[in-house]
């Protein structure tokens, strides 16, 4: 009998360990994941700044274009 139950509980241990193992995996797969969302996220600001950037220059240029063209016309 006795010999018996310590099988099971052996067995049941075992089985425990086995669910940790996969549990940690899983978590471990989840930071992973986690990670790499945040680089995306990382990535698209940055993109979002340069583009903005960019605007900002070409809202510049053209500001400089219209007032160019302004002189042009009181000459």
């Amino acid at each position: 009998m006795e010999l018996q139950q310590q099988q099971q509980q052996q067995q049941q241990q075992m089985q425990q360990q086995q669910m940790q193992q996969q549990q940690q995996m899983q978590q471990h797969k989840q930071r992973q994941q986690q990670h790499k969302q945040q680089q995306q996220q990382m990535q698209q600001h940055e993109r979002q700044q340069q583009q903005q950037l960019k605007q900002q220059q070409q809202q510049q240029q053209q500001q400089k274009q219209e007032q160019q063209q302004q002189q042009q016309q009181q000459q």
